[in-house]
């Protein structure tokens, strides 16, 4: 076969075919590369570029349908799997749900899910989701809505401050007597390898008040590297951190010690007696995350619990994510959701009234960051709780830390006070 035989021709619909596209979308796509075709190199780069976006627009619907079908194959292709489980026996309560939300509320699979997993919360006598303020308002997002809605079907209420133990109470009293009597079995909290991932809508807390209970693979792992994470986060050193030994029980751990070198096994109540947490984190997975849950009971309850999952590389987003919410001593941060906006002049990230921005490089060198109020004028007269002035204005020689950087500048003006 000649090479002229086999050169690819983007304005030819066989060509496509030959290639895994569906004949519908090769067409298209043939066509758009024929109504456009690249112009010759001769051409002023102007013209080049404007034949490009001119082809990139024909290609729009063609690459918004292929979205959509990809969208709609990825739901049917769940909700059949679902399906198939249910056939065999062996789907649980959460599955039913699922399909029970397609039938009932005409839901697609993504609030199914959400649905499933509101209507598990308040049949198991769990706290609603913290990520939600508005559920039932006309502009909460689709998947808060149907997450409420699922609450609400199951009987939780949102505006009962004892709904929780109510519910706690009701799934205690219908769980079965082998199930109550089982050793280890928590009866109206959820075990910690169900635990949300670390998020920074929780407030910060002072490290004295902090717990991080890790697996023993987890602390020998090099990939994760917690002790440098924890060395540049000053006053990490007040935090409690205990080390999870499958079989054997736990021990105090502190970033300088590993394993080996950690101090003599205790009983969780032992080394628990002295702490009062608000904040707890269980970094571990496998059989590490199994000899947690056992011990489930024997852990306190705390305003925010939570563990890290997935590849190492999230681990260590999450991770940063935790640690960035300790406060030291003297410090005030605020707390809250940063909404981060990717623009075309650069990252940007809002929290309450104030913007912080990525302003351009700084002359002679390094990158500019700036803080503004929601009108676009400069975040100045704000001053710290101690009254030491801010400044709405940094630069920073490394535009790798851009995010952290402006993620503290935003939570130490959210936190400020006015300068009369």
């Amino acid at each position: 076969m000649t090479e002229a035989s086999t050169a690819f021709d983007p304005a030819d619909a066989r060509c496509w075919i030959a290639r895994g596209r569906p004949e519908h979308h090769a067409e298209q796509l043939a066509r758009a590369w024929a109504d456009f075709p690249d112009l010759p190199n001769e051409a002023p780069a102007q013209d080049r570029m404007a034949r490009i976006r001119e082809r990139v627009a024909a290609l729009r619907p063609l690459n918004d349908a292929i979205y959509e079908e990809g969208e709609r194959e990825r739901k049917r292709r769940n909700f059949a799997f679902i399906e198939r489980r249910v056939a065999a026996g062996g789907a649980d309560t959460r599955d039913h749900v699922i399909l029970q939300a397609r039938i009932r509320h005409g839901y697609d699979w993504d609030d199914a899910v959400q649905y499933g997993d509101g209507t598990i919360a308040a049949l198991s006598g769990w706290e609603p989701r913290r990520s939600f303020h508005t559920p039932s308002g006309a502009n909460a997002d689709p998947f808060e809505r149907a997450y409420a809605q699922g609450f609400r079907d199951a009987g939780g209420c949102y505006d009962d401050p004892f709904d929780a133990a109510r519910r706690a109470y009701a799934a205690a009293a219908a769980m079965p007597c082998e199930a109550r009597s089982a050793p280890g079995q928590p009866l109206s909290r959820p075990l910690p390898s169900s635990w949300p991932l670390p998020t920074d809508a929780p407030r910060p807390t002072r490290w004295s008040r902090r717990l991080l209970i890790l697996g023993e693979a987890t602390a020998a792992d090099t990939g994760l590297d917690l002790p440098a994470m924890l060395q540049s986060r000053p006053g990490h050193q007040a935090m409690t951190a205990i080390l999870a030994l499958p079989g054997q029980g736990f021990r105090l751990w502190n970033s300088v010690c590993n394993a080996e070198t950690a101090r003599a096994l205790s009983s969780l109540p032992v080394l628990l007696a002295d702490i009062d947490p608000d904040d707890l984190l269980v970094v571990a997975h496998g059989a590490d995350l199994d000899w947690i849950d056992r011990h489930a009971d024997l852990l306190p309850l705390c305003r925010t619990m939570e563990r890290t999952r997935n590849s190492v590389i999230q681990q260590r987003g999450q991770l940063r994510v935790w640690l960035d919410r300790g406060l030291d001593a003297g410090e005030t941060k605020a707390g809250g959701h940063i909404c981060w906006t990717k623009i075309a002049q650069g990252l940007s990230g809002r929290l309450g009234e104030f913007t912080a921005r990525y302003a351009g490089r700084a002359r002679p060198r390094g990158h500019h960051i700036v803080v503004e109020l929601k009108d676009g004028t400069s975040a100045t007269g704000f001053m710290t709780p101690q009254g030491e002035p801010l400044r709405p204005e940094a630069i920073i020689s490394n535009k790798a830390h851009l995010r952290k950087h402006m993620a503290a500048m935003l939570r130490r003006f959210a936190s400020a006070v006015p300068h009369y």
